[in-house]
């Protein structure tokens, strides 16, 4: 094959919805086992090979760019591209053009993903020499099919369209935000219109005008599980989904500190953490330098601020 694909990281968006932590963070720095998303989806693209990484900033660029660096610390190389405005996927898509020169394997960096065989996506953009291939999961959740998008394909896998929030399922195939470009899909990106619903530029409308355009594009159901960190509640189910997937009672961070008497129960603490009394931990997430005095069940915690994910 040839040179292996840019990796892509899409890191701009505000994150409105998990306050208070998006004033703190931006969504793909939130620790899943005292790690950044980001982190994780770093591991996962360097397992295919990927080297050359570009991770497009906007809110709190300067977290991401002091914390990630220049890549050194993955043993890969990182540049960063800023999205000035957050106008949907597509227009972030849009300011990458001048700094691609290949394939790239674009991520949302605020889902957390468990990939499966994610390599058939590269070999599936060679084989049918596609413009895109797009990464889904079989899906039995109804609902979240409707929360995202349906990919209709064909019986070999050739997508016929794709349908943002469908009202209708004609399959379980949903969309799951990553995806395997080929460079001429600038084309269809340059092509996108700024829609009237949400005021943006859906990646979704520039994937249908890529297929509008006679490109081949593929599936590829490479996604065993996924969850998109949308609320507070997210970062606790993401780290009592990955720290099972491991096969951890607790986690807890080299820095903290953890009274004798307290008790442990699918606790993860994060560096600087101090539990200060005997008390009880079940179910908790205790993001970075904050000092624990009470009992706690089911919250994500960060400062002052203890948030209830019952």
């Amino acid at each position: 094959m040839s040179e292996s694909p840019i990796g892509v990281i899409l890191s701009a968006g505000k994150g409105s919805r998990i306050d208070p932590f998006n004033t703190h963070f931006p969504k793909p720095m939130l620790p899943i086992l005292n790690r950044p998303i980001i982190a994780h989806q770093i591991d996962q693209m360097k397992e295919l090979g990927i080297r050359d990484i570009i991770i497009v900033v906007g809110h709190l660029k300067d977290y991401i760019i002091e914390n990630i660096g220049d890549g050194s610390a993955f043993d890969v190389n990182i540049r960063y591209v800023e999205q000035k405005q957050t106008l949907g996927i597509a227009h972030a898509v849009m300011q990458l053009e001048k700094h691609i020169d290949r394939d790239f394997l674009l991520y949302l960096g605020d889902i957390l993903y468990v990939p499966r065989d994610l390599h058939t996506m590269r070999e599936i953009a060679h084989r049918e020499n596609a413009v895109v291939v797009l990464a889904a999961k079989h899906e039995p959740d109804r609902e979240a099919i409707y929360k995202n998008f349906l990919i209709d394909v064909d019986v070999r896998g050739r997508v016929k369209r794709v349908v943002e929030k469908p009202r209708y399922l004609v399959n379980d195939l949903k969309g799951c935000g990553i995806y395997y470009f080929a460079p001429d899909f600038f084309d269809a990106v340059r092509q996108t219109p700024r829609t009237a619903l949400r005021d943006e530029y859906e990646i979704t409308h520039s994937i249908q005008i890529s297929i509008d355009m006679g490109h081949p594009v593929f599936v590829a159901p490479v996604v065993e599980w996924d969850l998109n960190i949308t609320f507070p509640r997210d970062v606790l189910e993401g780290n009592r989904y990955w720290r099972k997937r491991k096969g951890l009672d607790n986690v807890v961070h080299d820095s903290a500190t953890v009274h004798d008497g307290a008790t442990l129960d699918g606790a993860v603490l994060g560096p600087n953490v101090q539990v200060t009394a005997p008390v009880a931990l079940r179910d908790v997430v205790v993001i970075a330098d904050t000092v624990i005095d009470r009992p706690l069940e089911r919250v994500v915690v960060y400062g002052e601020h203890v948030i209830d994910c019952s």
